[in-house]
């Protein structure tokens, strides 16, 4: 055979050599299966997409979604600079970088630079070739190819961005950006945008929280490379050589954690959940709320509710003062706990005798020791203000004229407007309602007060509080379904805007109740002006008491703070048509005076006295030896003054107003004390004195 035949023959040999080899590529390439987009993090994100918690994946890995979009650009110019400067040119292979790494493995005998693009990066990272072997090389080649034949350039850039490892559990550049620098990746200085770019090149052997010297010289490295691309300017350079490494990781948003993780439980499976809260807002209030309870007690909690009640949008959720304070029981939502409301149900009870016509702000009331059926309400000084407007009564949260106004509304129709507002009252024992309810007789959660209130802000129309996004159906305002007549709102409205307001606060501004469970167990405040509303709860997760815990002083301070932290507020509704402005004297005559119910029904007389203090058969401690010895104080309830006091038969005292007296005991032993009221009824009690 001649020479030219010989090297015909090899010619064609080679040339079905490459022709098998590429038609071989070519059936691998369209035989291999391209992996699915990588599964990522679950994220609960606020009403501007704004990260508030993350979950992690089924390993234990960080790995939030992220795309190009989500970071500096920047970055993906750096990245493309260090890493595969012909990405948008080549298909999944750079076939000169290919070449000279068979080059220096020819020579060297080993791999010296692995030629590898970033789409050959992405396959080995989900699973194709995942040693740096001959073999495993040509398996990322294949899967390249095959992955820029199903996705766009830009959708390889993402999963490279969701993938790549930084160290421990951390998985994509969001997630690093997190971790090491305490911020999204959308805007990074030059040397936090070079340490991302060269982390993935050996995450663990460069952690910056635990290698930082390795970690500076990638970086380093990776500066050298883009000021040489032109990515960035010499200036730029030097800067961020002079930058410190981060020495330890940051605690990824942790947001809102108990309605995050309701939310997704209650829909699990999904990669994102929208609330309707504002991060930032609810960042602040759960350093606020941590802050006041540490204040108050090792063992006290704080909850916060802010919504938009235009709307019914929750801007805040702050469930306890701290999620993993196990001390103050941090992991229960205190929102959505059932506790006694205190005085807070008072601006309905008094709206709905605005509402039947039974009483206006201006209305007199009686304070004064009463009874009803047994039952004996206090004031929480455990003293007695005598007559009182409405206004007043509800402004200083007097117990006595709510009740007997409770008492002329009925207890029922009470908790029927509470259902109607969308509360959900919970009775003790199924019970019927009785007067106890008013007073804080019943349990609530903080969401439900709040939607109350949200009612009496709207004038009287009720609203559906949501925080998820889209809302739910049935979410939002509801004015076909009204709580109270929109004049009786409003009149609530400007009764609490006059109410003293905390020390150093500006008042008028904010419509606000307070209330302070029997026992010092919860401390509330509640308020609204034109457009939110506001509930805060301060106590203990386990019903103990906390000594001093009272809603003007420990939870009205904080709703003040939570006001001046949501922005200037709205002005409150405007009066509507129909409001009687007058003085207590030009009122008509029925609204002059709130009269208890016997009297209002026509039964007759009021009722007769009691004796309040002492009761009957009581031993009483007088110190007769000390400078006030022997003086005992007598306490009446119900009756008509004036009011006339016996000692032993003999009269010693006589009030026209007042319906209490110092009686002087004459010595130790049994005494007889009676009253007699301006109708000439009487009441009497023995008693031992000492």
């Amino acid at each position: 055979m001649g020479r030219r035949r010989k090297i015909a023959v090899a010619a064609a040999c080679c040339g079905l050599i490459v022709l098998a080899a590429v038609g071989g590529l070519r059936l691998a390439v369209g035989m291999a299966a391209v992996p699915p987009a990588p599964v990522a993090s679950s994220v609960v994100l606020d009403r501007h997409g704004a990260l508030m918690r993350a979950y992690t994946v089924a390993d234990g890995i960080w790995r939030l979604p992220t795309t190009v979009d989500d970071v500096d650009p920047l970055v993906v110019r750096m990245l493309l600079a260090y890493e595969d400067h012909r990405f948008w040119q080549h298909h999944g292979v750079d076939v000169r970088a290919v070449a000279r790494a068979a080059f220096q493995f020819m020579t060297h005998g080993r791999i010296v630079s692995g030629g590898s693009t970033l789409t050959m990066q992405v396959a080995r990272l989900q699973g194709e070739g995942t040693t740096r072997s001959v073999a495993g090389k040509l398996g990322q080649m294949v899967g390249a190819l095959a992955l820029e034949r199903h996705a766009t350039k830009r959708e390889i850039l993402d999963r490279y961005l969701t993938l790549a490892p930084y160290g421990g559990n951390l998985e994509g550049l969001r997630a690093a950006s997190l971790a090491y620098f305490g911020k999204e990746p959308r805007r990074l200085s030059v040397a936090e945008a070079a340490l991302l770019v060269a982390l993935p090149q050996a995450p663990e052997d460069r952690r910056p929280d635990r290698h930082p010297a390795a970690a500076r010289a990638a970086r380093d490295h990776v500066l050298v490379r883009a000021l040489a691309e032109g990515v960035i300017d010499g200036a730029g350079a030097a800067a961020a050589r002079r930058a410190p490494i981060p020495r330890q990781r940051r605690p990824f948003p942790m947001l809102a954690p108990q309605l995050a993780d309701r939310v997704v439980a209650a829909a699990s499976g999904r990669a994102a959940y929208r609330l309707t809260l504002d991060a930032d807002l609810q960042r602040g209030l759960q350093a606020l709320a941590a802050e006041r309870a540490a204040a108050i007690d090792p063992a006290a909690s704080a909850a916060i509710v802010v919504a938009d009640h235009r709307t019914g949008a929750i801007l805040a959720s702050v469930g306890s003062a701290g999620f993993f304070d196990a001390a103050r029981a941090g992991y229960i939502d205190m929102t959505d706990a059932l506790r006694s409301p205190g005085s807070t149900l008072k601006p309905l009870i008094y709206g709905l005798g605005f509402e039947l016509g039974l009483a206006h702000p201006e209305s007199l009331v009686d304070d004064r020791p009463t009874a009803f059926a047994g039952y004996a309400p206090e004031n929480y000084d455990r003293a007695f203000h005598g007559t009182v407007t409405v206004r007043q009564a509800l402004q200083a949260s007097l117990n006595v004229p709510a009740v007997i106004m409770l008492d002329l509304v009925g207890p029922a129709r009470l908790a029927a407007r509470m259902k109607r507002a969308g509360t959900h009252p919970v009775i003790p024992d199924l019970s019927p309602p009785g007067l106890a309810i008013g007073l804080g007789g019943l349990g609530v959660t903080l969401r439900d007060l709040t939607t109350l209130y949200a009612a009496l802000a709207r004038g009287g129309s009720a609203v559906t509080l949501y925080d998820t996004l889209p809302p739910p159906p049935g979410a939002g305002p509801l004015p076909q379904r009204r709580v109270l007549d929109e004049r009786a709102a409003w009149y609530v409205s400007d009764i609490l805007a006059g109410a003293p307001v905390p020390l150093n606060r500006l008042g008028g501004r904010i419509a606000f109740k307070t209330g302070t469970s029997y026992g010092h167990r919860d401390a509330w405040a509640v308020g609204y002006d034109g457009r939110i509303v506001v509930g805060v709860w301060l106590g203990r997760a386990d019903s103990a008491p906390v000594a001093g815990l009272a809603g003007i002083d420990a939870a009205a301070p904080l709703l003040f703070d939570v006001f001046a932290r949501a922005g200037r507020p709205a002005p409150l509704r405007q009066a509507p048509p129909g409001i009687l402005r007058a003085a207590t004297p030009a009122l008509p005559p029925p609204l002059r005076r709130v009269e208890m119910r016997r009297v209002a029904a026509g039964s007759g007389d009021s009722p007769g006295p009691e004796i309040a203090f002492p009761p009957d058969g009581a031993r009483v401690d007088l110190a007769m030896g000390g400078p006030d010895g022997g003086m005992l104080v007598v306490k009446v309830r119900n009756g008509t003054g004036p009011f006339t006091f016996f000692l032993d038969g003999a009269p010693v005292a006589e009030e026209p107003f007042l319906r209490q007296a110092a009686v002087r005991a004459t010595g130790e032993g049994f005494a007889t004390i009676a009253v007699v009221d301006g109708e000439g009824r009487s009441a009497r009690v023995r008693v031992f004195v000492r």
